[in-house]
């Protein structure tokens, strides 16, 4: 490892390494307006050309949101601090397309040791956050409707619970879901379940969160929603679906669902068991409804797995 370099020849290791990079480098005075970058800055849309850069301030680099944290990183650099920590911001390139960059800036310092600037690399990190949101979609989502899953499900109930955010959850199980199974094929039986997913992607509204719980039961959380409201959205999908006549694969028929909504309060457990209590009730009173929570009837035993999923009776059908 080289140990010491004189000005010269740290000047032309930077060289070096800067134009053999696809990092950005980037040297700014003590303001923080740009004095020199490595022909990488062109990824950002600015010119390569002589001097074409100079005087853009480092903060027109990158994002809004991310201004705060490289002014402090910057202001740290020039102020003498020396642990110049990794930050991820982003940027915006030529196409309009947002890119992202881990963000690091350390001081220049003359032969005296004064701070005069600062020297700050940006490293495209997009291949690392695609393989991150890919396997964060891979253990949170249900490959076949595309959906979130019940891990995630349980995620967010818990933490509206834990937010105290008012809300409700709605239950859905398709009405005699086996049955089709058993008579069409399992082929048919997931392009059903597609189709009810694709009906509450349309019907739900945009902050409302729809999960595939189990084999052919789905939840949706709607914060900020009182039991009126909740009754009235969810009735609207009950109805709709049975409305329809549903073309699915060679076959033609109607498809209904069962519904179930109880406010979010309490824990988990209990808002889970009131929900599924009204569900309960709508497949008795003969399916193809909706029945809301009602809070003077007896808690049943609804006991959490280590995993956090419920354990409870199955109405397939």
């Amino acid at each position: 490892m080289i140990e010491k370099l004189n000005l010269q020849e740290g000047v032309a290791l930077y060289r070096l390494l800067a134009d053999g990079s696809g990092d950005i480098v980037v040297k700014t005075d003590l303001k923080g307006y740009i004095v020199d970058a490595s022909p990488a800055i062109a990824q950002l849309g600015f010119d390569v050309g002589a001097n074409a850069h100079v005087g853009v301030h480092l903060l027109d680099l990158v994002g809004e949101e991310g201004k705060p944290q490289v002014a402090h990183a910057h202001g740290n650099a020039v102020a003498g601090g020396e642990d110049g920590a990794w930050i991820e911001v982003s940027a915006h390139t030529p196409d309009q397309r947002e890119s992202w960059y881990r963000f690091r800036a350390r001081a220049l310092r003359d032969e005296s040791g004064e701070v005069y600037g600062a020297i700050s690399l940006m490293r495209s990190i997009d291949e690392q956050r695609e393989l991150r949101d890919q396997l964060f979609a891979a253990t949170y989502t249900d490959t076949l409707t595309r959906l979130t899953n019940r891990s995630a499900f349980v995620s967010m109930l818990e933490h509206m619970l834990g937010s105290e955010m008012k809300g409700c959850l709605g239950l859905f199980s398709l009405d005699f879901f086996r049955s089709i199974n058993m008579k069409y094929g399992q082929h048919t039986g997931d392009a059903v379940l597609r189709v009810f997913a694709d009906l509450l992607r349309e019907m739900l509204r945009g902050d409302d969160i729809i999960s595939r719980i189990g084999s052919e039961r789905f939840a949706v959380l709607l914060p900020r929603t009182t039991a009126e409201q909740a009754e009235a959205i969810c009735s609207r999908v009950v109805t709709t679906l049975a409305e329809r006549r549903q073309k699915v694969g060679e076959c033609e028929f109607a498809i209904t669902a069962s519904a179930g909504v109880a406010q979010i309060s309490e824990d988990l457990d209990s808002t889970m068991e009131r929900a599924e209590m009204a569900l309960f009730t709508a497949k008795a009173k003969g399916r193809n409804r909706l029945e809301m929570e009602r809070r003077d009837r007896p808690r049943f035993v609804a006991a959490p797995s280590a995993t956090g999923q419920m354990h409870n009776r199955r109405h397939d059908d």
